[in-house]
């Protein structure tokens, strides 16, 4: 028995704008015969080509921003789209690719560690290391391949997912939103992050289906692909809870197997979660290596300090904004955040992935402070695009279209697209 919300699912849809009666011209015979082709396309093809026009459109766009960007620390003027794709935290990873990780901590005048190597995780630099190693290709084009490759099986196991909340389709349309939401530039550049979407679609779906197996190997290669291990272990200790509530409430089962799976999960998830905090302590010498190297970035905007969780927004209010309107202005996001993911139509997702938006939220209020690449940040939780999916009105979805391509173009102008000594890093 599932241990799923019983909302009620939608019924299935017959297709995309789709007549199942035989095929006729009828009075407009665009809609007809695109419905009607569209319908006759496997569905493997049919993720295949929105996920390419995604990627044309999103290199079209990228391409125009390349040919106006001007001479700056990082890029050259009018760079081509793969040194234009391979900007910011893409150069660590190429660091990382050639060189490795440093043994030696870099230190100021004063002591304290700089911005180094170890805030990025091993597995996506390594894989194109190996890329790298069997092609002979440079860093750059190796990059930007794979995370192409990632993206499209991302959108793959996406679709998936919501095929396990959703009718075929509005999962679809979720595909589409996914394709095309205002970051999915990051599905093609070199960064971590297209990888880090196949691991949380593969997880959930694991998670949904409880598959334990299978998901013991990702949860440590998710965890060392972007920081989420902890994240994951909240995740299935929430769901533990849920279970065993649903055991005493409506005496759903909960096998002796699962029992077993999701505290073994869990307690992997914790141990992957302060991995590479043990790997570069064992490198280093310094037990708090990891910890101090991510701090070097936020000492930028608040000066050196210490992790203290779930304080960093709050400085970040005073930072942005200051005095008593940056701690109402904080309080009012997270409780905007908290209504959000409460509302009731997010029972339309399932609970498993639901835990997991509470769980990796609560993750990024503990330890993140909000700084422009708190949009990248968000994006595992792209499963709320279900959400935005359920309409059904073609002006609506419309309208859900032309503002992810706007989004595209505000994210890439303020984030990506270099100005000078840029402040805004993607």
């Amino acid at each position: 028995m599932s241990g799923r919300d019983e909302a009620t699912a939608p019924s299935p849809s017959v297709g995309i704008g789709v007549d199942r009666t035989p095929f006729t011209v009828s009075h407009d015979t665009r809609q007809t015969y695109a419905g009607y082709y569209w319908s006759k396309l496997p569905l493997w093809l049919q993720i295949v080509v929105v996920y390419v026009a995604s990627r044309l459109l999103a290199t079209t766009i990228m391409l125009a921003f390349a040919a106006n960007q001007d001479d700056t620390w990082q890029t050259s003027a009018r760079p081509g789209l793969v040194e234009f794709s391979n900007l910011w935290d893409a150069q660590w990873y190429e660091r990382i690719a050639t060189g490795g990780y440093p043994s030696e901590l870099p230190r100021n005048d004063e002591g304290r560690v700089t911005e180094n190597a170890w805030a990025f995780m091993p597995v996506y630099p390594m894989l194109v290391r190996i890329g790298m190693l069997l092609t002979g290709l440079p860093f750059g084009v190796v990059a930007m391949t794979l995370s192409l490759v990632f993206g499209l099986v991302s959108a793959f196991l996406f679709h998936r997912l919501m095929t396990t909340v959703l009718d075929r389709s509005t999962a679809m349309f979720a595909t589409v939103l996914y394709c095309i939401a205002p970051l999915s530039p990051m599905l093609q550049v070199g960064y971590a992050e297209s990888l880090q979407m196949c691991f949380v679609s593969a997880l959930l779906i694991c998670l949904v289906e409880r598959r334990w197996a299978l998901m013991a190997p990702l949860v440590v290669l998710a965890s060392f692909t972007r920081p989420s291990g902890l994240a994951w272990a909240l995740t299935l200790g929430l769901y533990f809870l849920y279970r065993w509530w649903r055991l005493r409430r409506d005496g759903l089962e909960f096998p002796r197997r699962d029992v077993v799976a999701l505290l073994g999960l869990g307690a992997l998830s914790v141990l992957a979660g302060f991995g590479w905090l043990l790997v570069a302590w064992l490198v280093t010498g310094d037990f708090h290596a990891y910890l101090d190297t991510e701090l070097a970035w936020r000492a930028h905007y608040t000066g050196p300090g210490e992790l203290v969780p779930f304080t960093a927004w709050y400085h970040a209010g005073e930072f942005w904004i200051g005095g008593v309107a940056g701690i109402v202005t904080v309080t009012v996001v997270l409780l905007a955040m908290a209504v959000l993911l409460a509302l009731p139509i997010m029972r339309r997702l399932g609970i498993e992935i639901r835990l997991w938006l509470v769980s990796y939220v609560l993750y990024l209020v503990a330890v993140f402070f909000p700084q422009s690449s708190v949009f990248r940040l968000f994006m595992p939780i792209f499963p709320v695009l279900g959400v935005l999916a359920l309409p059904r009105s073609p002006l609506v979805r419309v309208l859900l279209v032309a503002g992810s391509i706007v989004g595209q173009l505000v994210w890439i102008t303020w984030c990506w697209y270099v100005i000078g000594h840029d402040w805004t890093p993607p």
